[in-house]
């Protein structure tokens, strides 16, 4: 997509007059309009905050300790056996 594409949705905030001095003085620091602006960074933030919430990382040493454990996974118990059974009544309703 390119930055002609057209937005349909709208998003109306309210703050006060110092944070809008602000995000004015920054938007012309920036040369983007102030929506342009406010837009960008709260997208940028809203992405990280997604990522830092939606994945993980580990160091090479954990993350060779999960392969190995998915190579070579433990025997089932009572408790995980239950818990089959129960999400597959469950899956059926």
């Amino acid at each position: 997509m390119t930055d002609a594409t057209i937005k349909d949705s709208r998003l109306k905030i309210r703050c006060g007059n110092r944070e809008r001095e602000l995000l004015d003085r920054a938007a012309a620091y920036a040369h983007m309009s102030i929506s342009e602006f406010v837009l960008s960074h709260a997208v940028a933030s809203a992405e990280q905050l997604v990522q830092a919430n939606e994945s993980i990382t580990l160091q090479p040493a954990d993350f060779q300790a999960f392969l190995t454990a998915l190579d070579a996974p433990a025997e089932a118990n009572t408790a995980l056996r239950k818990a089959f059974r129960l999400h597959a009544e469950n899956a059926r309703k």
